[in-house]
């Protein structure tokens, strides 16, 4: 069946992969872009490949992009745009831990709350909160964008146990490592802030730790999301790909027995 989808930061990585990919099986998409430069990229994208693709720029920071999702109906809402940065949780500047969780816990719930709003007047419909590994594991030198993730999952399943009444459903899509750039990116903040004669963390764990990830294709979580986004049953929570979600288990078990 054919749905309506608005998907947020659509501009790049999985987003701009996983808008193309559903409007390409014929559904509606509607794709958000943080930067105009994104959106006229992704429609140029769209037009060469003849798809249908209404896009424009909403940066969920901004009140007043905000206020352009209301005049939108849909049937899914896909809460993707997310930043990520790297870095110590010992010593990692405020501004940048706070700069993360302003748009990856509270300009999504934000964007989130108008989505529900907008369902639960229809009776019907479907929030997707995109987490990540990071929301259900920690990794040293990856904590201010584990933290948004892990509030995220508290956010999620508290929405799904208010919203169910209301015929609204919410999940999580749960992506491994894959090879958008997005990690790499992150990886890179730390260094503006960083600096070896200040800081009391050694400089080479935190190479070690980033040459130490395996990345997947990311083709692959795209298709898993394009069969996910749209379906009317499925787990709340999917982790892709499968050895990500064994690795997932195998850490929370561990976690119980864990000692300082």
């Amino acid at each position: 069946m054919t749905k309506t989808i608005f998907i947020t930061g659509a501009g790049t990585g999985l987003g701009r992969g996983a808008a193309l990919g559903l409007a390409k099986k014929g559904h509606r998409v509607i794709a958000t872009t943080e930067l105009t430069a994104q959106k006229t990229d992704l429609l140029r994208e769209a037009d060469n490949q003849g798809l249908d693709i209404e896009v424009f720029k909403m940066d969920i920071t901004n009140q007043r992009d905000l206020a352009e999702m209301t005049k939108y109906d849909f049937d899914v809402f896909v809460a993707n745009a997310a930043i990520n940065e790297g870095g110590p949780l010992g010593e990692v500047p405020m501004d940048r831990f706070r700069a993360l969780f302003e748009v990856n816990v509270f300009a999504t719930l934000e964007s989130a709350q108008l989505a529900a709003q907008k369902l639960v007047k229809k009776g019907s419909g479907k929030i997707i909160f995109m987490s990540s590994m990071a929301g259900i594991s920690a990794t040293p030198y990856v904590g201010p964008y584990t933290a948004t993730k892990h509030a995220l999952e508290g956010i999620a399943q508290t929405m799904k146990a208010e919203l169910e009444e209301f015929g609204v459903q919410v999940a999580t899509i749960n992506p491994g490592p894959f090879a958008t750039g997005f990690n790499k990116r992150s990886a890179e903040e730390k260094w503006k802030w960083y600096n070896e004669d200040q800081h009391f963390t050694r400089k080479e764990d935190m190479i070690e730790q980033e040459e130490g990830l395996q990345e997947f294709d990311p083709e692959d979580m795209i298709e898993k999301m394009i069969e996910i986004i749209p379906a009317d049953h499925h787990k709340f929570r999917t982790v892709y790909p499968q050895e990500t979600e064994d690795q997932l288990k195998q850490t929370q078990k561990e976690r119980w027995d864990m000692e300082i």
